[in-house]
């Protein structure tokens, strides 16, 4: 999220979607009735005549696989999990919101003198909560670097080699594609992100990801498992995600499954 006005626009998606998904539906013509046509009997060589089929009766109309009360809550949860991944959680009030809502659906608009200031409320939120999670990525870090089996570079990245894999084989280069399982959680154990989830590992490129990653990689064999720690600065900065609050230290569950070396250019 590049500004507070981009937050906004983020926070109305839910209410926009909805509105263009009952527009597209609105557009779909409605199905007419078939017009009434004579059918002749079936007379087959010996002369009988056979009754016609009868016809067949129209479809009926799908059934609204959501209540209005369903919807409306979906609504609430998509806008609120919106507040939550841009950072404002815990910085606003639910009865309030619940009044602009209502404000808005009679009609009220922002006046144009109050954008500018919520612009700024949110910035100021969203940097108050990255010096928050930068302050406890330091103090986590201090700790942990003390624990059995963590290593940490010259970057401040911090690692834990759970299984070593193929000691044999290469560590792959920057410019290398590679194949991994991950999980990424958040400090307190929130996830935000896993392939293990999705059921389907991911190929990329080993200088293309955040600093933390890169330099951990090119330390990796096949086969091998590492748990990352990735202090702000080698992951998302002062800057969020979504899922993840500005400031925020990751822990990664990396599994590196394969190598394939980039081509050597003629």
């Amino acid at each position: 999220m590049n500004s507070g006005r981009q937050t906004i626009r983020w926070c109305c998606w839910a209410i926009t979607t909805a509105t263009l998904a009952g527009t597209a539906f609105a557009a779909e013509p409605t199905p007419s009735t078939p017009a009434a046509t004579t059918v002749t009997p079936a007379v087959d060589p010996t002369g009988v005549v056979k009754p016609a089929a009868p016809a067949t009766p129209p479809a009926p109309p799908p059934v609204p696989t959501l209540t209005a009360e369903q919807a409306s809550y979906d609504f609430g949860m998509t806008f609120g999990e919106q507040l939550r991944n841009a950072g404002l959680g815990a910085d606003v009030s639910v009865d309030a919101i619940s009044r602009g809502v209502k404000d808005a659906l009679a009609g009220k608009k922002l006046a144009a003198s109050e954008q500018p200031q919520m612009t700024q409320y949110i910035r100021a939120v969203r940097e108050a909560a990255g010096v928050r999670n930068k302050a406890a990525a330091k103090e986590f870090l201090a700790t942990n670097a003390t624990q059995k089996g963590v290593k940490t570079t010259a970057s401040g990245l911090q690692y834990k080699v759970i299984a070593a894999g193929d000691l044999k084989a290469a560590s792959p280069l920057p410019e290398d594609q590679v194949t991994v399982q991950y999980r990424g959680k958040l400090l307190d154990g929130t996830e935000f992100d896993s392939s293990y989830a999705r059921g389907q590992p991911v190929p990329l490129t080993a200088n293309r990801v955040i600093k933390g990653w890169q330099e951990a990689l090119v330390l990796m064999k096949p086969g091998s498992k590492y748990q990352l720690f990735v202090p702000p600065e080698l992951g998302y900065g002062m800057e969020a995600r979504t899922g993840i609050p500005p400031g925020s230290l990751l822990v990664f569950d990396v599994e590196l499954l394969s190598v394939t070396p980039a081509p050597k250019p003629n």
